[in-house]
C-alpha cells in the first residue's frame, strides 16, 4: 500500500511538471516573441541560405546499402555563413532573461514539406527536432510563418514554448525560420499537496 501512495505522489508531481504556470508562461512567450521579432529582423537571409553546400544537399536525400550514414557523413556547410548566423542566433539567445535557445530552420529545395534544422544553438533546445535527424516533416505552423512572414507561438509540446518567426532574404523573401525556444521549468512540489 506504501509503494502505491508513494508512487501516487510520484506521477502527480510528474504531471504537475507539465503544467505551465499561466504567470511564467505569459511572460516566457512575450519574452521569445521580442527575442524571435529582433531575430528577423536581424538574421541575413542570404547569408543563411549559403550555409548548406551543394554537395551536402546532394546527399541529403541519397541513399545507399552499403553506407547508411552517406547524407550525416557528406553533410558540410560553408564555414563563414554557418559562423556569422551562429553567432547572431547565440546572440539573440542571451536577449532573453532565461535559459533559451534560437534555432536555424531551412525548407529544402525540390522536397516540399521538409525542413532542415541547420543551426542548433547552445543549450540544444528545440520543440521539433529529433536527435540525430538531418531533416524532418514541417509542421503546420512552419509553412504558417513560411507562407505569411507572420509569427506563430507554438506550445504543442507539455512544458515547452517556441516562437517561429521568418527569415528574409535581401529580396525580402521569406527562406526560412528561426525557433526561440525555452522549456518552463515549474517546482514539482508546489502542485504535491
Amino acid at each position: 500500500m506504501k509503494t502505491v501512495s508513494v508512487m501516487g505522489i510520484f506521477m502527480f508531481a510528474i504531471l504537475g511538471i507539465a503544467k505551465l504556470r499561466p504567470e511564467a508562461s505569459v511572460t516566457m512567450q512575450k519574452e521569445l516573441q521580442d527575442v524571435a521579432h529582433v531575430g528577423s529582423v536581424m538574421l541575413d537571409g542570404d547569408a543563411c541560405q549559403k550555409i548548406v553546400t551543394e554537395q551536402a544537399k546532394g546527399f541529403l536525400f541519397a541513399t545507399d546499402p552499403r553506407d547508411r550514414f552517406l547524407a550525416g557523413d557528406n553533410y558540410d556547410v560553408d564555414d563563414v555563413a554557418f559562423n556569422a548566423v551562429k553567432k547572431t542566433l547565440t546572440r539573440l539567445s542571451h536577449l532573453a532573461s532565461f535559459p533559451a535557445d534560437v534555432n536555424l530552420w531551412m525548407p529544402i529545395e525540390g522536397h516540399p514539406g521538409k525542413i532542415q534544422l541547420v543551426i542548433r544553438n547552445r543549450n540544444e533546445m528545440s520543440q521539433f527536432w529529433n536527435w540525430g535527424e538531418l531533416y524532418g516533416d514541417m509542421i503546420p505552423q512552419m509553412e504558417t510563418v513560411l507562407k505569411t512572414g507572420q509569427r506563430v507561438t507554438v506550445t504543442n509540446k507539455p512544458g515547452w514554448i517556441s516562437v517561429l518567426a521568418p527569415v528574409y532574404n535581401s529580396l525580402g523573401d521569406v527562406v526560412g525560420l528561426i525557433e526561440t525556444v525555452s522549456q518552463v521549468k515549474v517546482d514539482a512540489h508546489e502542485n504535491v499537496k
